[in-house]
Parts: structure tokens; sequence; C-alpha cells
């Protein structure tokens, strides 16, 4: 497989991921809310940023783990377990990678 067809298949993957409007949502709060390599905490007491985002989704937050989940498989967030917590940010890169992809 070609360079290029590596990354149209990454770039595929991305848009599925931010094709459902509720993780489009998700990861526009988490970019927006916090800078992005910052980390936000996801808590199933909907505390902190991602908490907060699935108030404001009117889901409850096992969905918004699942959308967590697929953010993270796409490449767009990265995540970290801290105890019961799951520290979740806006991977930099991608935020990158996204302008490149737009900018021809």
């Amino acid at each position: 497989m070609s360079n290029n067809e590596k990354k149209f298949k990454r770039y595929a993957a991305i848009f599925k991921a931010l094709s459902n409007p509720n993780r489009l949502k998700i990861f526009f709060s988490l970019a927006t809310c916090c800078k992005p390599g910052t980390i936000g905490i996801f808590e199933p007491d909907n505390t902190a940023c991602v908490g907060d985002i699935g108030k404001d989704l009117d889901i409850v937050p096992s969905t918004v783990s699942h959308h967590i989940k697929e953010l993270r498989l796409a490449g767009l967030i990265k995540t970290q377990r801290k105890g019961q917590n799951i520290e979740c940010w806006v991977d930099p890169e991608i935020l990158e990678e996204l302008k490149y992809f737009f900018s021809f």
C-alpha cells in the first residue's frame, strides 16, 4: 500500500469518526474547552471537562464513554487512565494534520 493510500485510509477513519454528530460535538468541545494537549477528565459522575460535555449533549456517561473510545481509536484524542478516571485530550498533531488536509 502506498503512502498516499495509507493517508487516505487514515483520513477516512478520522472523518468516519467525526461523521457522528455527538462525536463531532465532543471533539469540538475538547478542542475548544481544553487547549490541545491539555488534559480534560472523564469521570462517571459527570465532573470536569468531558463530563460537562456529556451534560451538554444530554446523553448518559456510558454513551459518552463509547464516543470517547471511538475518537481515540480514530487517533483524534489521547486517553490515559488515572485511578477511576480517564484523562482525555485532543492530540495537537491531529489538528495540524487536519489543517494540512484542508489547505490544498
